[in-house]
């Protein structure tokens, strides 16, 4: 491809378009650049289908390289990039949720969309210039894909500039297909603008886009699909209609599905083998088209019933919660516990105090950083009834973890009030829908039964619709597992009674509109003051008192200038503290000193003589000092570590004195009191008792 060089201001950014230099060989690349950040998108694809396969393989990759931003990997060990961190992975999941929609679903063929960082400058942020350059990189090239898209950063609020926000909202010219948000309690009304607001920048940016496809766009394949011809889909569906498949979706719980889907299972099993038994290769192809026509099948009866009824495969009204109950303060050892129950989902989350010490240390292209506060989601496979290997977190584990931490992090406790490193952990115990806002939830109940006084409570819930056409559509609220897999959206939002902290916003279609996005935003406010009022009636408040298993933490400020006081020469008088009391210290360069300990003794004990290595000396102040050097003219004392006084030899007894040995001896530990400190910081002492 001939070199080329798209350039355009949008927003007061400069956007530049490059193509036809780096990899050629892929089926489409762009570089775009704003400021000094530059990110390579390339997207790829198999020649032939995927047999076998009952789901669109796309896959897409997020790359952060230390180069980019002139580092060299912080580990001493290992200077190659390794796993992807987990920002990069989020951002990995932000391109995938923003472009997968736009596919054919029916299409086998291998995707891969690869997005790397070339350049950063610390100021351009990536993620939205990645999800752009991923939207070219398919656009011109001769895959078959229904964009452009594009994504914007929005990082102020337009109504309260002091209410501080990062939306990242990707979409088409006119509707919006992925957000992914944290904000500090920003109104419903708030958010609605920042939508408008983001979708006015996103339609210069996919106008800009266009212009680039209709100069270099390639003419797209044309790829075999997933068709099963007419009159096998007519058998199939007959049958189906036949052993009444839609009661695998409408039935009264998770259970009661599964054993409807295990019958028919058995029923489509028996079939297939008494028609294709003789070839196993055509065998094997028929059962995947099965199982698309089944897919495809309850995807519509779920669609006319909810269009047509208002019926939902739980029976519940459209705006309808399921049941709640909660728990909290069950299990005896950990510092925090609490349990949410939302139907069948269940998730058990418990808090984990720590010490300063215990925080997180990042070290990524943007640099080296700690996180005080961390929130981590497993999902088992007997939460879903499966048995299969625990290979770790995967990319929708890390994701929905990020969700609720940033649900929650607005609301927690400064450092200086709240010395602790906060760890919660969510385990969905049993999960069908929502288990990442069940999570949030159970977060908020096991922080206030840990004792962490959080500013307010957060709930959470996903929100869905079903749609024929834009005007025509429901929504539905706490979708559940079935209304999440055949629905057309996954809007997650999470908050407080007065705001908004949190959204994550999927769609399978094309998009939603603003009208939605409004119309959404009141139902789940209603929803959500509904389920935060549920929870105040099993913890209204946060605990007063912390579990006696988790450590004293104290804070204390100290002059800067005073730190090697109390590290001492090679470490040598912190160390001793820390040995003797057995707690750990940590000290930060501005002054602060935490102090952690098993018991309250110990830790009030290092606070005390850290606060005597720092103190200032003041007069009319009495110490027991020791002495350390005796002079001709009078003795100095040790009033606290690095700071003595000097007793005159005229202030030793009552009496006149003439020689201090008599008197006095080095070691000597005696009562004196400060009588006066002059403009050179020396100290004048007189004796208590003479």
């Amino acid at each position: 491809m001939q070199e080329k060089k798209f350039e355009k201001t949008i927003n007061g950014k400069n956007l530049i378009i490059e193509t036809g230099s780096f990899a050629q060989q892929a089926n489409g690349t762009v570089t775009i650049q704003c400021g000094d950040t530059v990110i390579m998108a390339t997207a790829t694809m198999s020649k032939n289908k995927t047999t076998g396969m009952n789901y669109f393989p796309l896959m897409v990759e997020y790359e952060e390289k230390f180069y980019a931003s002139g580092k060299i990997n912080g580990s001493r060990f290992i200077k190659r990039e390794g796993r992807p961190s987990d920002e990069a992975i989020l951002t990995s999941r932000l391109i995938d949720r923003t472009i997968r929609p736009l596919f054919n679903q029916t299409m086998r063929n291998e995707v891969q969309v690869i997005t790397s960082v070339l350049s950063y400058d610390e100021e351009n942020d990536p993620a939205n210039l990645a999800v752009i350059a991923a939207s070219l990189a398919l656009s011109i090239s001769d895959i078959p894909w229904n964009g452009p898209v594009a994504a914007v950063k929005i990082k102020e609020n337009p109504k309260n500039p002091e209410i501080p926000v990062d939306f990242l909202v990707a979409g088409t010219e006119d509707k919006i297909n992925m957000i992914e948000a944290d904000a500090n309690e920003c109104p419903e009304d708030d958010v609605q603008e920042i939508f408008e607001k983001a979708q006015k920048e996103i339609r210069e940016i996919v106008s800009f886009e266009k212009e680039i496809i209709n100069e270099i766009g390639k003419t797209k394949q044309t790829v075999d699909l997933v068709e099963p011809d007419k009159d096998f889909t007519q058998e199939i569906v007959a049958l189906l209609k036949k052993n009444k498949t839609e009661e695998s979706l409408y039935a009264p719980d998770k259970e009661a599905q599964k054993n409807k889907k295990s019958e028919l299972a058995e029923i489509l099993d028996k079939y297939l083998a008494e028609k294709f038994s003789e070839d196993g290769d055509l065998l094997k192809t028929k059962k995947t088209e099965v199982d698309f026509i089944l897919d495809e099948y309850l995807n519509e009866v779920f669609h006319t019933k909810v269009l047509n009824d208002n019926q939902r495969p739980d029976g519940r009204g459209l705006d309808e919660v399921r049941n709640i109950s909660c728990k909290v303060g069950f299990l005896p050892r950990t510092h925090g516990s609490g349990l949410f129950n939302r139907g069948e989902t269940q998730a058990l989350t418990v808090t984990t105090l720590g010490s300063p010490g215990d925080e997180q240390l990042i070290d990524n292209m943007r640099g080296e950083s700690k996180k005080r506060y961390m929130h981590h989601y497993n999902f088992p496979p007997y939460c879903v009834g499966e048995v299969r290997f625990m290979r770790g977190p995967g990319r929708r584990e890390i994701g929905h973890g990020a969700l609720a931490e940033k649900a929650l992090l607005p609301m927690l406790p400064s450092k200086e009030d709240f010395p602790y490193t906060i760890r919660v952990v969510s385990e969905v115990l049993s999960s069908n829908g929502s288990s990442s806002m069940a999570a949030t939830c159970g977060s908020t109940l096991s922080l206030m039964d840990a004792g962490v006084p959080i500013k307010k409570p957060v709930a959470g819930l996903a929100m869905g619709i079903v749609t024929k056409e834009d005007s025509v559509y429901k929504i539905l609220s706490d979708i559940q597992g079935p209304e999440d897999h055949w629905g057309d959206m996954d809007f997650k939002i999470a908050g407080t009674k007065d705001g908004i902290n949190a959204i994550q916003l999927d769609v399978k279609i094309d998009g939603i509109n603003l009208s939605i996005t409004k119309e959404v935003l009141k139902q789940s406010r209603e929803n959500r003051l509904g389920i935060l009022e549920k929870m105040a009636s099993v913890i209204p408040h946060a605990n007063k008192e912390l579990s006696s298993f988790a450590p004293f933490v104290r804070t204390i400020s100290i002059n800067p200038e005073k730190i090697g006081l109390v590290i001492g020469p090679g470490g040598k008088i912190i160390n001793k503290i820390i040995d003797e009391l057995e707690v750990g210290i940590d000290i930060e360069d501005d002054g602060q000193i935490f102090i952690t300990a098993k018991n309250q003794e110990s830790g009030q004990k290092a606070e005390d003589k850290i606060k005597n290595l720092t103190r200032e000396v003041e007069a009319g102040e009495v110490f027991e000092g020791k002495v350390v050097r005796i002079m001709d003219f009078g003795a100095f004392i040790e009033l606290i570590p690095g700071k003595d006084g000097l007793l005159h030899i005229s202030q030793i007894a009552k009496e006149r004195v003439t020689d201090i040995d008599k008197y006095l001896k080095v070691g000597d530990v005696i009562k004196v009191k400060v009588k006066e400190i002059d403009k050179q910081d020396r100290v004048g002492l007189e004796r208590v008792e003479k």
